[in-house]
This record gives C-alpha cells, sequence and structure tokens, in this order.
C-alpha cells in the first residue's frame, strides 16, 4: 500500500515537471571517521546524503546548515564546497550544490520527512543509495577537488 506521503511526493514531481522545471538544491556530505551520514526519506526508497531545496532568498550555505539542522538535527561547525552537480532529465534540471563538514554535532532530532538517519562506512555503503548521493562519495574518496559534473 503507498503511503500519504509517498503519494503526495509522486503527484508533486509530476506537477513540478510542469511547473518549474529548474531547481537548485544543497545536499552535505557529512564525514566522521572514515564514516558518512545518510538518510532515508519517508516518501523514498534510496539513502541520501541530506539536504534539500533552496528556498527563496536564502543562501546556499544557510540553506546546507537549515536541512541539515532539520533533518538529522546537526549543527555545523565547518563547511566548504565540495562540488556542483547538475543532473538533466526530460524536461526537469537539476542544480546541486554539494558541501563538505568533517566538523559538527547531532542532537538525535529529526523531521518527519526522515524515515531514517545512519552513518555507513565510506567503503561500505548500502545498495539501496541514491545514484547522485554515491557519485558524490565516490568524488570524496578519490580526493576530487571542488568541482563540476553532470550527473
Amino acid at each position: 500500500m503507498i503511503s500519504i506521503k509517498r503519494y503526495f511526493y509522486i503527484v508533486s514531481r509530476g506537477l513540478w515537471l510542469l511547473l518549474k522545471p529548474l531547481s537548485i538544491g544543497v545536499r552535505i556530505l557529512m564525514v566522521r571517521e572514515d564514516q558518512v551520514l545518510l538518510v532515508k526519506h519517508v516518501y523514498q526508497d534510496e539513502w541520501f546524503l541530506p539536504g534539500g531545496l533552496v528556498e527563496q532568498g536564502e543562501s546556499l550555505e544557510d540553506a546546507a546548515r537549515r536541512e541539515t539542522s532539520e533533518e538529522v538535527g546537526a549543527e555545523l561547525h565547518d563547511i566548504a564546497l565540495f562540488g556542483v552537480y547538475s543532473h538533466f532529465e526530460f524536461r526537469k534540471i537539476d542544480h546541486v550544490i554539494v558541501f563538505l563538514s568533517r566538523d559538527f554535532s547531532l542532537n538525535g532530532k529529526s523531521d518527519d520527512e526522515i524515515e531514517q538517519s545512519a552513518f555507513f562506512s565510506l567503503h561500505n555503503l548500502p545498495e539501496e543509495m541514491a545514484p547522485g548521493s554515491k557519485t558524490q562519495v565516490e568524488s570524496y574518496l578519490s580526493n576530487a577537488l571542488p568541482q563540476y559534473e553532470v550527473i
């Protein structure tokens, strides 16, 4: 049975495609002791780096800090640009700015959008990981400098 949140997500993606085909989002590589923090949303089956859409009037860094606070109860003490990724699918264009933080604290709180969050070894990622997030972790492992990549 499809949950109401998953149904809303599917319908809103369709509407978004028609009404707002361009999005700018942020993701945050939160790395500690050779592990990365990933989240699973209630409306998707894959694991992602924490993040979300940039709100109107919000800086990219502020969006990254807000999204990690909302999704995993994090306070980012350091933050650096890691890369910019673009994804083109049918008529939808996504630009995702990825930040890196190795110094952060977690308060254990999350919003109702997050089903689960967990640390995973950088060398043993979950099979059900979103392709974009997996690419970004692999770029981190290859010691890539801040970069631009179409995925």
